[in-house]
């Protein structure tokens, strides 16, 4: 199973503020969607609480000390587990291929070891942020594609989309 994180940034790693998202930008969204979609999903419980609901047609695994499964509705496609090595356990035994990590920084944090993959969106902006993805040493990491965009009538901020595979002899931490 691969382990991708996925993330929006600004230009200085900022990821959010106040447990907000930097920004409105669809197009990353839409990326989002494209990528998670009917798969496994780790968030920390600050983040499923900023956005509010389980995302539809994926599993949403919550990492969280003070929550549990009881407090979701089977229906809600929620997991609950207190350390993310429970939660890749699990999405493992449930044949997984893909498993995205979406933060927030203290998940990331946790997590930047274990990747295989980071899918990154650059938005070319300084934010306000009280949130940071960690610093990337991208000695262990290559470039494997990589498209920029110009800001249009939907997305207010020039950006990219850019995949880095994690070079293998580094291998898992």
């Amino acid at each position: 199973m691969q382990i991708s994180i996925i993330v929006a940034m600004g230009i200085d790693n900022v990821i959010g503020y106040k447990n907000q998202l930097l920004c409105n930008m669809p197009a990353d969204l839409k990326h989002f969607k494209n990528l998670t979609t009917n798969h496994h999903i780790i968030m920390g419980r600050k983040t499923f609480e900023s956005i509010g609901k389980a995302l539809p047609n994926r599993t949403n695994i919550i990492l969280s000390h003070s929550l549990t499964n009881n407090d979701y509705e089977r229906d809600d496609n929620i997991v609950v587990f207190d350390n993310i090595n429970k939660a890749i356990k699990f999405a493992n035994k449930n044949n997984e291929n893909e498993l995205f990590i979406i933060g927030g920084g203290e998940i990331y944090k946790s997590a930047i070891d274990l990747a295989d993959k980071l899918y990154i969106t650059k938005i070319e902006n300084n934010f306000e942020g009280d949130t940071y993805f960690p610093l990337i040493d991208y000695s262990k990491w290559k470039l494997v594609c990589e498209s920029f965009f110009s800001r249009d009538e939907k997305n207010n901020f020039n950006y990219s989309f850019s995949l880095y595979n994690k070079i293998t002899n580094f291998g898992r931490s």
